[in-house]
């Protein structure tokens, strides 16, 4: 959603700016008014009050995400500082998108919404702190899918809210992960070794072998 100043916003309508004030004052066209209590116009009303369409309307959006619940503070310090980014450069959020889960999980709800979103070409620009807010690994992939659809990843590189901790327990979760794996693997091993389906009938038997040969021998006495 892209802000503009009410005189940019008058050149549009062709209207002065003293018109937008007496509006404003009168309902007719209300301003949003910045933390400082400056006026500002956006693209949505100016298509609204001209007629225009906003079916088309691709939406720009702030992605967040922690780990649990104990850092929804730092949830909302991601929200705060996407948001005083954008304002600075003149851009208004459609909508926040937060999720309370490991980087390394793939079915985050929200996460998947906002994908299949971008898969519908609904999304314009996503805003993120870092990459690991994203997605832990694999990040250039959902990037380049990001890509296909026309969709932009603006990454604000705030390592303070890329918590070192986080990163160490999604490591130990993947070396829990494959342990488990070669466990399993280990236990496997040891089932076909024993399998004796698998090795074409009864186990060897040393004893059982000498005496084959043993009885072979004096069968060729005979």
């Amino acid at each position: 959603m892209t802000m503009m100043k009410p005189k940019e916003m008058a050149e549009r309508l062709g209207v002065t700016v003293r018109t937008l004030q007496i509006w404003d004052k009168k309902g007719i066209l209300k301003a949003y008014r910045t933390p400082t209590n400056r006026r500002y116009y956006t693209e949505e009303q100016y298509l609204e009050y001209t007629g225009q369409s906003l079916q088309n309307k691709r939406l720009i959006v702030a992605y967040a995400r922690v780990s649990n619940n104990s850092q929804k503070d730092d949830l909302k310090n991601q929200i705060s500082f996407i948001r005083q980014y954008v304002n600075a450069k003149g851009v208004i959020l459609d909508d926040t998108i937060t999720d309370i889960g490991s980087g390394l999980n793939y079915n985050r709800k929200n996460w998947n919404k906002l994908l299949e979103k971008v898969m519908q070409n609904e999304i314009d620009t996503i805003y993120i702190t870092y990459k690991d807010r994203f997605v832990r690994f694999g990040y250039e992939w959902f990037e380049r899918l990001c890509k296909m659809h026309d969709t932009k990843i603006v990454v604000l590189n705030n390592v303070e809210t890329s918590p070192n901790q986080e990163m160490i327990d999604d490591m130990v979760s993947i070396v829990h992960v494959f342990s488990g794996r070669l466990s399993g693997l280990r236990k496997y091993q040891t089932k076909i070794q024993n399998d004796k389906s698998l090795k074409g009938g009864e186990k060897d038997d040393p004893n059982a072998k000498g005496q084959a040969v043993s009885e072979q021998n004096d069968a060729k006495g005979d």
